[in-house]
Protein backbone atom coordinates (compact mmCIF):
# COMPACT_ATOMS: atom_id res chain seq x y z
CA UNK A 1 0.00 0.00 0.00
CA UNK A 2 2.92 2.30 1.33
CA UNK A 3 4.59 1.68 -2.18
CA UNK A 4 1.80 2.20 -4.41
CA UNK A 5 0.81 5.23 -2.87
CA UNK A 6 4.79 6.63 -3.04
CA UNK A 7 4.30 5.82 -6.95
CA UNK A 8 1.40 7.34 -7.59
CA UNK A 9 3.26 10.79 -5.30
CA UNK A 10 6.20 10.23 -7.26
CA UNK A 11 4.27 10.50 -10.65
CA UNK A 12 2.47 13.52 -9.79
CA UNK A 13 5.48 15.41 -9.10
CA UNK A 14 7.81 14.49 -12.15
CA UNK A 15 4.73 16.58 -14.05
CA UNK A 16 4.87 19.45 -11.44
CA UNK A 17 8.78 19.68 -11.47
CA UNK A 18 8.45 19.99 -15.92
CA UNK A 19 9.61 23.22 -17.33
CA UNK A 20 7.45 24.37 -20.32
CA UNK A 21 8.98 25.86 -23.40
CA UNK A 22 8.85 26.44 -26.91
CA UNK A 23 9.40 23.82 -29.88
CA UNK A 24 9.43 24.35 -33.15
CA UNK A 25 6.54 22.37 -35.32
CA UNK A 26 8.30 22.44 -38.69
CA UNK A 27 12.03 23.42 -39.44
CA UNK A 28 12.52 27.12 -39.51
CA UNK A 29 15.07 29.01 -41.93
CA UNK A 30 17.95 31.18 -40.90
CA UNK A 31 16.36 34.81 -40.83
CA UNK A 32 13.35 33.61 -40.93
CA UNK A 33 10.35 35.30 -39.01
CA UNK A 34 9.13 33.50 -35.77
CA UNK A 35 5.28 33.07 -35.21
CA UNK A 36 3.34 31.15 -32.77
CA UNK A 37 1.81 29.35 -35.34
CA UNK A 38 5.31 27.98 -35.63
CA UNK A 39 5.59 26.51 -32.34
CA UNK A 40 4.53 24.65 -30.18
CA UNK A 41 4.40 24.23 -26.25
CA UNK A 42 5.74 21.04 -24.47
CA UNK A 43 6.44 19.63 -21.20
CA UNK A 44 10.44 18.76 -20.41
CA UNK A 45 12.14 17.10 -17.37
CA UNK A 46 15.55 18.66 -18.17
CA UNK A 47 17.43 21.33 -19.89
CA UNK A 48 20.38 22.16 -21.30
CA UNK A 49 22.25 24.41 -18.81
CA UNK A 50 22.85 27.38 -21.51
CA UNK A 51 19.58 27.75 -23.00
CA UNK A 52 17.17 30.23 -21.54
CA UNK A 53 13.60 29.28 -23.70
CA UNK A 54 11.88 31.70 -25.15
CA UNK A 55 8.36 32.12 -23.60
CA UNK A 56 4.91 32.34 -25.69
CA UNK A 57 4.57 35.66 -23.62
CA UNK A 58 8.09 37.12 -25.42
CA UNK A 59 6.91 35.82 -28.65
CA UNK A 60 3.54 37.30 -28.55
CA UNK A 61 4.71 40.85 -27.57
CA UNK A 62 8.56 41.24 -29.55
CA UNK A 63 8.43 40.20 -33.25
CA UNK A 64 11.77 37.43 -34.09
CA UNK A 65 13.62 36.46 -36.23
CA UNK A 66 15.70 33.33 -36.04
CA UNK A 67 19.86 33.53 -35.91
CA UNK A 68 20.59 30.53 -37.62
CA UNK A 69 18.65 27.35 -39.10
CA UNK A 70 15.96 25.26 -36.80
CA UNK A 71 15.61 21.55 -37.10
CA UNK A 72 11.86 19.91 -36.13
CA UNK A 73 11.28 19.30 -32.24
CA UNK A 74 14.09 21.65 -31.19
CA UNK A 75 13.71 23.80 -28.20
CA UNK A 76 14.20 27.30 -29.23
CA UNK A 77 16.27 29.11 -26.82
CA UNK A 78 17.12 32.99 -26.43
CA UNK A 79 20.14 32.54 -28.49
CA UNK A 80 18.44 31.51 -31.26
CA UNK A 81 16.09 34.49 -32.07
CA UNK A 82 17.03 38.02 -31.60
CA UNK A 83 14.51 40.70 -32.05
CA UNK A 84 13.33 42.01 -35.71
CA UNK A 85 14.41 45.25 -36.81
CA UNK A 86 13.59 46.23 -40.62
CA UNK A 87 16.75 47.98 -42.31
CA UNK A 88 15.59 49.26 -45.68
CA UNK A 89 16.79 51.64 -47.89
CA UNK A 90 14.63 53.68 -50.17
CA UNK A 91 15.85 54.91 -53.70
CA UNK A 92 13.60 57.91 -55.38
CA UNK A 93 14.35 58.19 -58.89
CA UNK A 94 11.52 60.68 -59.63
CA UNK A 95 8.31 59.14 -59.72
CA UNK A 96 9.99 56.00 -59.53
CA UNK A 97 11.02 54.28 -55.94
CA UNK A 98 12.28 51.44 -55.04
CA UNK A 99 13.40 49.73 -51.52
CA UNK A 100 16.12 47.51 -51.19
CA UNK A 101 16.49 45.64 -48.02
CA UNK A 102 19.74 45.68 -46.23
CA UNK A 103 21.69 48.69 -44.80
CA UNK A 104 24.09 51.55 -46.22
CA UNK A 105 27.57 51.05 -45.69
CA UNK A 106 29.18 53.71 -47.57
CA UNK A 107 27.38 56.26 -49.90
CA UNK A 108 29.23 59.69 -51.87
CA UNK A 109 28.12 61.36 -55.03
CA UNK A 110 27.98 59.06 -57.30
CA UNK A 111 26.59 55.77 -55.65
CA UNK A 112 25.79 53.75 -52.38
CA UNK A 113 26.60 50.56 -51.21
CA UNK A 114 24.24 48.52 -49.50
CA UNK A 115 25.19 45.35 -47.25
CA UNK A 116 22.19 42.69 -47.70
CA UNK A 117 20.99 40.07 -44.49
CA UNK A 118 22.96 37.34 -46.51
CA UNK A 119 26.65 39.51 -46.28
CA UNK A 120 26.89 40.44 -49.75
CA UNK A 121 27.55 43.80 -50.89
CA UNK A 122 25.33 45.66 -53.87
CA UNK A 123 26.63 48.91 -55.45
CA UNK A 124 23.76 51.17 -56.85
CA UNK A 125 24.54 54.42 -59.02
CA UNK A 126 22.05 57.35 -58.34
CA UNK A 127 21.95 58.18 -61.78
CA UNK A 128 20.27 54.81 -62.11
CA UNK A 129 22.83 53.08 -64.37
CA UNK A 130 23.91 49.92 -63.56
CA UNK A 131 27.98 49.67 -63.83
Amino acid sequence: MILRLSLLITLFSLNAFALKVLVSKESINYEEKLKTSDVKMINIQSLVKACNPLTLKQLSNNEYVTTHYINKDSVICLKDVKIYKKESVIFRFGLLEIEKKGKVIFENDKFIRIKKDDGTIEKIYKDGRLK
